[in-house]
């Protein structure tokens, strides 16, 4: 007897706690406490200091700020528009459930009802950044304290339970970068979104038509938890990173004009070339250059008098697309006076050279590369070239639209203790000619120069073109010359071409920073500024 009154009392008193606990529990959740009020509205003239203290967070930012701009226009847009993005809400948010349910083991998902309220967000300002960078960067207020309405009912382990969201909060401030800024629609790569504080957020949850946030404690826990993870995934610098739908596209068009391998060449020796001068033997030279290549040619050394001249000299040239291009060689006569006089030429289809493999190739210098000229059939001697085509490893290649305030490492084939020197010419402000105004930017280093396209009629002309430097060594006390300059457009002598201003670069900065975007104050201009960005990329 005393072990069954002992079995007995103890089921008892489980018993009497769990219908104890359901009672309260009905009593708590369903069961509004007597001595709530309506508050008291009155006008804020009329709040004493410390009701206006604490109302001082609800105000705009727009107002505390003077770095925050009103954006009513935004609001009212969102709010026409706030319908009809709640129709295709379930729409969006069905694919995105669908791939998160395999890693839960939830057998389904099922939106019973899917509305976002008829109370839209709104921006309480914004901030906008204004950088020498090609990204655009804001920071929104963003406040929605809503009324949508979405059931879920979710099946599991042979269970289905209903669970509604209701009377949802989130205020958040958050980040928003564009970057980069490309010439194409929508005129940016990717979208950088990071949060600057911790996300409010407040949502009633209810479970078999009983509010869970109601029990004890459990509000808050909740509460704190969505913050903590929302905060390690996208809290500052922690970044979300959105795809604009152009960016393959764009990425394969910009992919088309970045080097994907060097071509090592080494122009080695010339024989029985055919003398020009009437008196006495030719000055020949070869000069190289790339098809599809808007970088000027590269010459070797003039070997005076001399038909069977040796040069064994070795140039480097990044290679864009190695199945169309083709290397061209030019063999002139020097004169000291008048125009050189070419000797032959010949030409050599990259796709004809295999990866990583030096190849000395003998070509018999032509003409034109006419094949059906009979002038090609007379011996013009021949030029002997070693060239070694290597192509960049997927590390190596630039990545489409990096990081802006990233550097990529210099590609494979880069002399040891040199690098690349990279000069982006971006844009010039406020540059004027007292005749014409068609800039152009002309860059001299290193004896080599290189030059922009030309902007028509234009004060602040945009060029965004990049040219590269292979270096043997730091140019730690080299100059930077960059000039810009303007053309006349019409035909005629009197004054064809002028300076609009010039500035010269000191690169031991961009040597020990790695890369350096700034604006520079053009000399002998009253306002023109010019912004280059340099980047001094190493293999280490």
């Amino acid at each position: 007897m005393g072990i069954i009154s002992a079995v007995l009392g103890f089921t008892g008193f489980g018993v009497g706690i769990s219908t104890g606990l359901a009672i309260g529990y009905y009593f708590f959740i369903y069961f509004q406490p007597t001595d709530v009020k309506d508050p008291v509205i009155r006008r804020l003239l009329e709040q004493d200091s410390q009701s206006l203290q604490r109302l001082l967070p609800e105000i705009p930012l727009w107002v505390k700020n003077p770095d925050y701009d009103r954006v009513d226009w935004l609001n009212k847009f969102i709010a026409c528009m706030w319908p009809y993005l709640d129709k295709t809400a379930k729409d969006i948010a069905k694919p995105i459930i669908a791939e998160q349910i395999p890693k839960y083991k939830i057998g389904s998902v099922e939106f019973e009802v899917l509305t976002l309220g008829s109370l839209p967000p709104t921006f309480q300002g914004m901030k906008v950044y204004v950088t020498d960078e090609k990204e655009l960067i804001m920071e929104p207020s963003l406040k929605w304290a809503g009324n949508p309405n979405v059931t879920v009912a979710v099946k599991a382990f042979g269970l289905k339970a209903t669970v509604q969201v209701v009377d949802l909060q989130v205020f958040v401030a958050p980040r928003i970068t564009l970057k980069p800024l490309v010439p194409s629609f929508p005129c940016f790569a990717k979208i950088f979104v990071s949060l600057m504080e911790k996300p409010h957020v407040d949502f009633g949850l209810k479970l078999v038509g009983a509010d869970l946030m109601s029990i004890p404690g459990l509000y808050r826990f909740v509460q704190e938890l969505i913050k903590d993870q929302v905060a390690n995934m996208y809290l500052w610098p922690r970044t979300l990173e959105v795809q604009t739908s152009m960016l393959t596209r764009l990425g394969n068009c910009r992919a088309q004009k970045r080097p994907v391998g060097i071509l090592h060449v080494t122009v080695l020796r010339a024989m029985k070339l055919k003398k020009k001068d009437l008196l006495g033997a030719s000055d020949p030279y070869v000069k190289i250059k790339l098809t599809e290549d808007k970088l000027l040619s590269k010459k070797t050394n003039v070997k005076h008098k001399n038909l069977n001249p040796e040069w064994n000299e070795s140039f480097n040239m990044a290679v864009k697309d190695p199945e169309s291009q083709a290397l061209e060689f030019y063999v002139y006569d020097w004169e000291q006076v008048g125009k050189h006089e070419k000797m032959g030429m010949n030409v050599v289809p990259l796709k004809e050279l295999p990866p990583d493999e030096p190849k000395v190739i003998t070509l018999d210098l032509l003409k034109n590369m006419n094949p059906n000229d009979v002038q090609n059939e007379k011996e013009r001697g021949q030029l002997v070239v070693e060239l070694m085509y290597k192509p960049f490893k997927e590390d190596d290649l630039p990545k489409d639209f990096e990081d802006t305030g990233s550097i990529e490492k210099a590609p494979e084939g880069t002399p040891k203790g040199g690098g690349l020197l990279v000069v982006i010419v971006h844009e010039a402000q406020d540059v004027e000619g007292k005749h014409h105004t068609n800039p152009y930017v002309r860059i001299l280093f290193r004896g080599e120069e290189r030059k922009t396209k030309h902007v028509k009629k234009n004060r602040d002309p945009r060029w965004e073109e990049e040219f590269t430097f292979m270096l043997d060594e730091p140019p730690i006390n080299d100059k930077l010359h960059v000039e810009v300059a303007s053309t006349s457009s019409r035909i005629g002598l009197l004054h064809p071409k002028e300076t609009l201003g010039y500035t010269d670069i000191s690169l031991s900065d961009v040597v020990s920073n790695k890369r350096i975007n700034e604006k520079y104050h053009l000399i002998d201009s009253k306002n023109g500024r010019i912004q280059i960005e340099l980047q001094w990329r190493t293999s280490s």
